[in-house]
């Protein structure tokens, strides 16, 4: 059994700033990949940036610029540091791992930004 728990998600005003956590316990494949979703409310999730166990990073259009994604082997851990944060990117944040068996999900971590 695979639990992804997120945290750092919360209330922000534009223009400022989050740093998301997501540390993974289990069994799981040690060459994978971790990213970050997100899911608008009415809207399909969407990848935010995703880091393989190689250090490889992807992100989205949206994201580039304001976003880094990184991730910290030895703990299991990938963070998401955002940056500029806009309206736009209110959204509930899901942390991801994808091994060759499976895609494990979080539960969840809810970012606002608002004035």
């Amino acid at each position: 059994q695979v639990q992804l728990v997120e945290s750092g998600g919360g209330l922000v005003q534009p223009g400022g700033s989050l740093r998301l956590s997501c540390a993974a316990s289990g069994s799981f494949f040690i060459i994978n990949t971790m990213g970050w979703y997100r899911q608008a409310p009415g809207k399909q999730r969407e990848l935010v940036a995703s880091v393989t166990s190689g250090d490889s990073t992807n992100y989205a259009d949206a994201a580039k610029g304001r976003v880094t994604i990184s991730r910290d082997n030895a703990k299991a851990t990938v963070y998401l540091q955002m940056n500029s944060l806009k309206p736009a990117d209110t959204a509930s944040y899901y942390c991801s791992l994808r091994d060759f068996r499976y895609n494990y999900w979080g539960q969840g971590t809810q970012v606002t930004v608002s004035s």
